[in-house]
């Protein structure tokens, strides 16, 4: 846990912190670490900072008078665009939901979903979120028919649209990786595959390395209307080296017409490490032990699954079958305040609730599933990078102060981290040792402009949908 010598010049040292490091086999203590300037935690230890790394000086010391330090959260599952979409449909299921969104992004264009991306990538960042996996909107516009499993298509937009959303998320410092879709089924012969690869090239050449987490496969089979696309996305998947996660049986409508695409999925020899299940709330039992035999894992949303009425994932029987489990917070539509807090509570409590047991899902279990967990279901390359505070790995970090407001003595640090702090006892937040946010006011240069550029937008991207909709029906 400790090196006494940083290996890098030291940029800040934090002091007189409870560190919550969710390192496997290392519990909370009362300490300090250091940061050098490549980002990344150089040295750290319990009790009171070294005479001999005092002596070396360098760089600001942050005195965080006995706050909670904990790793940033990651949310393995994100639509990142929707930040101006809260409390839309606030009554309907998931394929309501989808189509009242879907019919409002119809009338965004390439800077629209910049700034749309952009003002939620700020957002996850202040409050706590420090790594993301993004599913980028598609470029098809179109609206899908649940009781006939089709989607009619109105257009294909440029791929600036694509391309603009990795922008927007590199801009603002959150750590990505950019989920890409393959829209085989609407673009003819090989175009779809060579978007794609366009697509995870820009990624490569445009994001910084330590902001890069990758590139990744948007499954969409569950929107499919072919077998053909399963062992497309497969093909992508190869191609690319990279993972998959697939919106998955996340609600009890159009059930057996979900369940039926597993088995392509199955047949294309999709399931393996690196393959994820979005939500995946309404799996059988032969779906569950065969994704789990094949290596593939799931990601869970607690929050939005219950705001969409979708139902409730059995993590229980997931982590029984050794399933891989990250958590994601979805996507500002449907979770309205993207607060890892409130996810960790809603899930630790709904799970209780369902297995009438308090002990089924502990507080550290909620916490290292949204954090070191995430990391670990994104991809070991990921997991060696961010997830927990250790020496070698990169400084994404909070601090939480039990005491403003003051939520009384601290009986077990992981209840009171998970279960009593909230975005209101959330002070800090540093991304590679770099303050993001303070008191929930972003620091980025441009945190003003998105949100007047979110507001003003919002209202133009409303009116122009509604006029294309009104077009459609005319026509």
């Amino acid at each position: 846990m400790t090196q006494d010598t940083p290996a890098s010049p030291t940029v800040l040292t934090v002091v007189n912190a409870v560190v919550i490091p969710m390192a496997d086999g290392v519990d909370w203590f009362r300490g300090w670490f250091t940061v050098g300037d490549d980002g990344t935690i150089t040295a750290m230890g319990e009790g009171a900072l070294p005479a001999a790394l005092e002596s070396i000086g360098g760089g600001q010391v942050l005195d965080v008078k006995g706050a909670f330090v904990a790793p940033g959260f990651i949310s393995a599952h994100s639509h990142i665009f929707t930040s101006g979409m809260r409390g839309m449909t606030p009554g309907d299921n998931l394929y309501g939901w989808v189509g009242e969104q879907s019919t409002f992004v119809s009338g965004a264009d390439a800077e629209d979903i910049y700034w749309f991306t952009l003002h939620g990538c700020l957002d996850f960042l202040g409050n706590g979120v420090t790594a993301a996996y993004n599913f980028t909107d598609s470029r098809v516009v179109g609206k899908y028919d649940a009781e006939t499993d089709t989607r009619e298509i109105y257009e294909v937009r440029p791929e600036e649209y694509l391309f603009r959303q990795i922008d927007a998320a590199r801009d603002a410092g959150l750590r990505t990786m950019n989920s890409i879709r393959l829209d085989s089924e609407f673009q003819p012969g090989d175009e779809a595959f060579e978007v794609f690869a366009r697509a995870v090239e820009y990624v490569k050449r445009s994001v910084p390395p330590e902001l890069d987490l990758g590139a990744s496969v948007f499954g969409a089979v569950q929107w499919s209307a072919s077998k053909q696309a399963a062992r497309d996305e497969v093909k992508a998947m190869d191609a690319h080296g990279i993972g998959n996660q697939a919106h998955f049986l996340e609600t009890s409508e159009a059930l057996d017409q979900q369940r039926e695409k597993f088995r392509w999925y199955e047949e294309a020899g999709a399931l393996r490490p690196g393959f994820l299940f979005g939500h995946f709330v309404h799996p059988d039992a032969y779906m569950s032990r065969v994704a789990a035999e094949k290596g593939a894992g799931m990601v869970w949303q607690p929050t939005s699954n219950g705001r969409l009425g979708s139902g409730v994932a059995d993590i229980p029987r997931y982590r029984d079958l050794r399933m891989p489990i990250g958590i994601g917070l979805d996507d500002q539509s449907c979770t309205d305040v993207s607060d890892p807090f409130q996810n960790l509570r809603i899930g630790a409590y709904t799970q209780r609730a369902v297995a009438q047991d308090a002990s089924i899902v502990m507080p550290r279990d909620m916490l290292r599933m949204h954090t070191l967990g995430s990391a670990e279901a994104l991809g070991l390359q990921v997991a060696a990078r961010i997830g927990s505070l250790e020496v070698g790995k990169l400084a994404d970090f909070l601090v939480v102060d039990p005491v403003s407001p003051d939520t009384g003595p601290v009986w077990d640090v992981y209840a009171h981290y998970a279960f009593a702090m909230g975005l209101r006892n959330l002070k800090k937040v540093f991304v590679g040792g770099r303050l993001v946010s303070e008191e929930g006011v972003s620091t980025h240069p441009l945190a003003e402009r998105a949100s007047t550029e979110l507001h003003s937008r919002v209202r133009e991207v409303a009116a122009r949908a509604a006029s294309r909709s009104t077009e459609r029906l005319a026509w």
